[in-house]
């Protein structure tokens, strides 16, 4: 029987009204479908501390580390925050260091599999002993990584952008909480003939004056905060086109500044028979000859090494326990250096990774220059202890992928903190009844094509 038009309508009518209906059932089934919690960067951090914490006290208080080459007893130092990230929905990596028995200390990658609260480590290996590599890390498009052995690593993995560079950066500090009035010294980057600086926004919760500090020709920021500021936080962003740094021609040096002693960079003493020591015969020879020589023999005398009262760049620690970070590796250069009439001076900022685009910073980083043949002449000499492989490229050369905050030692400023001068600034200087404490600071960053 031949059904009429209006029949075959209303049946047709009738049948997407059920398909309507049951693609809006489907769609609110999935949408009323739990999503699973995908774990936070802190939670990963509570949870290798939590593992570390846990094998230490099964293995009186020794955290035992085994891979194909290293069967070692450790403690921790601390967990790179900076580095920890998802794989994937469950799956974990955090990197750590850790001190052995003997003093040395290991960066050891952890990968990680579960829950928030029930993550087990599935892999350990060793990645760098005080500060030099086994093997380094690429990252892929996807944002996951892979590891690529020494040997067939490229300038990128070992930390150096040549030619130029373009991120945006930003420099975050937390108000920790205060009981009383407090004082805070912030650097500003500026720019100069290596780096075009522009501010794109600082975000302060009292008004900020700007303070110069003549000797260095740095900026400060400079704030006064009370109890009701804790807790906020002080932000700066910039965004930073970077040209590589060589030996380059400059106004001549200051003898009173590039060679004077500082508080915690004294010169002459014991620095001055170390440096005609390393010398030998070379004392006779050129500023850049010398230069050399010092320069490698803190590469073969030194151990990079974060540890012990470490990071205030005092020459005397450095000389005393041959260990330190950048800023114990550049001190002692400089004090060698204007003990045998070197000039040289200190600089401090950030490295910006040069294997990824995006994410945080270990922290500050610091380097050095010293003048010679009509020239400043950059080193970075704990780089060039670290991957010894670029050892003559950081003697005249800093990479495209870095900031410099200030410059100098003993900063000078109006008003000045009650202790007197800053001894250098990256982190921000805070004061509270005449004391120093930390506050807590992040360097960010965004690269830029």
């Amino acid at each position: 029987m031949k059904k009429s038009p209006l029949l075959l309508s209303v049946i047709l009518l009738t049948i997407a009204c059920l398909l309507l209906a049951s693609c809006a059932k489907k769609e609110e089934k999935i949408a009323s479908e739990p999503q699973k919690p995908r774990i936070s960067i802190a939670e990963i951090e509570e949870g290798i501390k939590a593992y570390i914490d846990k094998t230490s006290a099964e293995n009186g208080g020794i955290f035992p580390v085994k891979d194909e080459n290293h069967d070692l007893k450790m403690k921790l130092v601390r967990v790179h925050t900076e580095y920890l990230s998802n794989l994937g929905p469950e799956s974990h990596f955090a990197c750590v260091d850790l001190v052995d028995e003997s003093g040395e200390v290991f960066d050891v990658d952890f990968f990680m599999e579960g829950k928030p609260g029930e993550m087990k480590v599935t892999q350990t290996t060793v990645h760098k002993l005080n500060g030099k590599p086994f093997y380094s890390w690429k990252q892929k498009k996807d944002k996951t990584w892979y590891r690529v052995p020494m040997e067939q690593t490229d300038n990128t993995l070992l930390g150096v952008i040549e030619g130029k560079d373009n991120f945006e950066f930003y420099y975050t500090v937390t108000v920790p909480h205060l009981k009383e009035k407090a004082k805070i010294w912030i650097p500003l980057a500026e720019s100069d003939p290596f780096q075009e600086v522009k501010v794109l926004e600082i975000s302060t919760p009292v008004k900020a004056q700007r303070l110069n500090d003549p000797v260095n020709k740095n900026t400060l920021l400079f704030m006064e905060l009370g109890p009701e500021q804790s807790g906020t936080e002080i932000q700066i962003s910039y965004a930073v086109q970077r040209k590589e740094k060589g030996p380059y021609e400059a106004p001549a040096p200051n003898p009173e500044i590039d060679l004077a002693s500082n508080i915690l960079m004294p010169k002459g003493g014991r620095f001055e028979e170390i440096a005609k020591e390393a010398l030998g015969p070379k004392i006779r020879e050129s500023h850049l000859i010398q230069a050399r020589a010092l320069y490698d023999y803190i590469i073969d005398n030194m151990r990079y090494m974060k540890f012990g009262d470490f990071g205030r760049g005092d020459s005397n620690y450095a000389c005393d326990s041959k260990t330190g970070n950048c800023s114990e590796f550049h001190s002692f250069f400089i004090s060698l250096a204007r003990s045998v009439g070197i000039p040289s001076r200190f600089a401090i900022g950030a490295s910006i990774p040069s294997d990824r685009n995006e994410g945080g910073i270990d922290g500050y980083h610091c380097w050095a220059e010293f003048y010679a043949d009509g020239k400043w002449w950059p080193v970075d000499i704990s780089e060039a202890n670290k991957y010894t492989a670029l050892a003559t490229y950081y003697f005249g050369r800093h990479p495209a992928n870095r900031i410099e905050l200030t410059r100098g030692r003993d900063l000078q400023v109006s008003p000045s903190p009650a202790s007197g001068p800053i001894n250098f600034l990256a982190y921000p200087y805070l004061e509270i009844a005449g004391k120093e404490v930390k506050a807590p600071t992040r360097f960010t960053f965004q690269r830029k094509s």
